[in-house]
């Protein structure tokens, strides 16, 4: 099919054609990085958090300040929680990926160092590789005596643990290209030697893509008075029922504890990533809308000019053009006007994107995303303007004569 005809048509109807082009342009500008930063927030939502996730519970007791016997209650506490049936593994820690607290140092490579190399999350609490699931790749476990209370270390560097277990993305990050098992490096005026690297364990709180990885777990035991919290091991089918006994036990063991949050690590997972759902649906939403719009714009302007153009059409078909031959004009016809529409759209989207990575930090929009883009908004045209064309190719021959 000739395209100068149709060209020849557009130029005379250029208010409608060029509302037609911009309502394209901007919906494949906004539905590119729309698109675009939904990918981003499901690939934030999939983050791995290196622990058992399915099988990890935690509770939280009231903060309760420093308690002569508090080594001795936690102790205690521990060994009740650890004889309910089918728990697997019980401790005491300050905190769980994605958990939303913030136990952090600045890590140095050396005594003297001015500025940090890194910033990391610390962990403490006593068999946390085995309880959270951690998979140990390098190195090994912490002795039992290596481990200490965490309250009678505070302020006082010398009287800290000087062993250590790291991420592999923390080792990677201070020692590439080396092995990091018995390296030593220095959290304040304490220096801790390397003994073992864990695959992945995620911060309680995101930062970027390259630091969300930097972990190290330190044998120190903690107590309610440390801010630290229950967490259990247990099988995925005895959780709730674990949970339920394990709040009646530890109110047995004291009847005037209070306990701020009593949940799975699915729960904390969920509420952590509640934002970023939100946000997805509403991009979703708006990615819906604008391509609804569009298409019933196509639809509107393809039934208007069918019906502007019965006789046009009608000598066409007196002139032998076949039904198929109709449709393909407006298909055409519509193509021509996407294809405008999707270059400007594309050279909108990187403007777009520009003024979202200087303002939100926000990386570059991969080329990939303006080609699938482009092929969208050509699809729901060519689909839009199906039914327009088909009552076209309905116009009979005899339209023509008529006055």
């Amino acid at each position: 099919m000739e395209i100068r005809p149709i060209l020849s048509t557009l130029r005379r109807h250029k208010v409608t054609a060029t509302l037609v082009i911009l309502e394209i342009a901007l919906t494949c500008a906004i539905v590119c990085n729309a698109i675009f930063l939904i990918g981003q927030r499901l690939d934030h939502i999939d983050l791995p958090s290196g622990v058992a996730e399915s099988e990890l519970m935690q509770i939280i007791p009231v903060g309760i300040g420093k308690q002569a016997d508090s080594h001795a209650r936690a102790t205690a506490d521990l060994a009740a929680l650890r004889q309910i049936p089918g728990v697997t593994g019980a401790t005491m820690a300050n905190q769980l990926p994605f958990g939303n607290q913030s136990w952090n140092s600045s890590i140095r490579l050396s005594p003297d160092q001015k500025l940090p190399s890194l910033n990391s999350t610390i962990y403490y609490g006593q068999d946390v590789v085995r309880i959270y699931g951690l998979d140990l790749i390098a190195g090994r476990n912490f002795q039992d005596d290596e481990y200490k209370w965490w309250d009678d270390t505070a302020g006082d560097d010398s009287l800290s643990p000087h062993v250590g277990i790291v991420t592999q993305a923390l080792a990677r990050k201070l020692f590439p290209n080396e092995n990091p098992l018995g390296k030593t490096i220095w959290q304040g005026t304490n220096n801790i030697q390397i003994i073992g690297v864990v695959r992945t364990l995620t911060r309680p709180n995101l930062r970027d893509v390259e630091s969300n990885g930097y972990s190290i777990i330190m044998p120190l035991r903690v107590t309610m008075g440390n801010f630290a919290g229950f967490v259990l091991r247990s099988r995925p089918q005895d959780r709730a029922r674990v949970l339920d006994e394990a709040v009646a036990t530890l109110r047995k063991q004291d009847p005037r504890r209070v306990f701020t949050e009593k949940r799975t690590y699915d729960e904390i997972r969920k509420k952590f990533f509640a934002g970023d759902r939100s946000m997805t649906v509403l991009l979703a939403t708006v990615c819906a809308a604008l391509l609804i719009v569009t298409a019933l714009g196509i639809v509107g302007l393809g039934s208007f000019w069918v019906a502007q153009r019965r006789r046009q059409i009608g000598v066409r078909r007196a002139l032998g053009a076949r039904r198929i031959d109709i449709v393909r004009y407006f298909q055409t016809e519509n193509f021509l006007l996407a294809t405008i529409g999707i270059a400007l759209g594309m050279v909108l989207a990187y403007g777009i994107n520009l003024l979202l990575m200087v303002h939100y930090e926000l990386p570059r929009l991969p080329f990939i995303y303006l080609p699938a883009g482009a092929a969208l908004l050509w699809l729901l045209g060519q689909a839009a303007v199906l039914g327009p064309a088909l009552r076209a190719a309905s116009v009979p021959p005899v339209v023509a004569t008529r006055g």
